[in-house]
């Protein structure tokens, strides 16, 4: 049995973003969590959130016990680019690209035995 959350439309590029969510593949939800909260990354503010909405969807719709979850899958995929324009040097425009990033995480319950 697996719970999963996405978050969408995050306002991170997705490169920064997946600095991050490889900290915590693999881990426990508490230790993952205790990462996350002391990770100086701005990152790690989104991330933790979608950490904790799969918690509460395991928890509520799946009926799974909360204390021996694991972090599965955990990625960042590229979601639409913002595009702004700056002016620049003799009349001239630059394409500023402001990258969005889909952050979801699978989490699934530890075997006993």
């Amino acid at each position: 049995m697996e719970a999963k959350a996405v978050g969408k439309h995050l306002r991170i590029a997705p490169r920064k973003a997946r600095l991050v969510i490889d900290e915590i593949r693999g881990k426990d939800v508490g230790e993952a969590a205790a990462i996350l909260k002391y990770t100086p990354k701005r990152a790690a503010e989104y991330i933790i959130k979608v950490l904790n909405a799969a918690v509460a969807n395991a928890g509520h719709n799946y009926e799974m016990d909360t204390d021996s979850l694991f972090v599965a899958q955990a990625f960042v995929d590229e979601g639409p680019t913002l595009k702004r324009f700056r002016p620049r040097a003799r009349g001239r425009a630059a394409r500023i690209r402001k990258r969005t990033s889909h952050v979801t995480v699978v989490l699934r319950e530890k075997k006993e035995g």
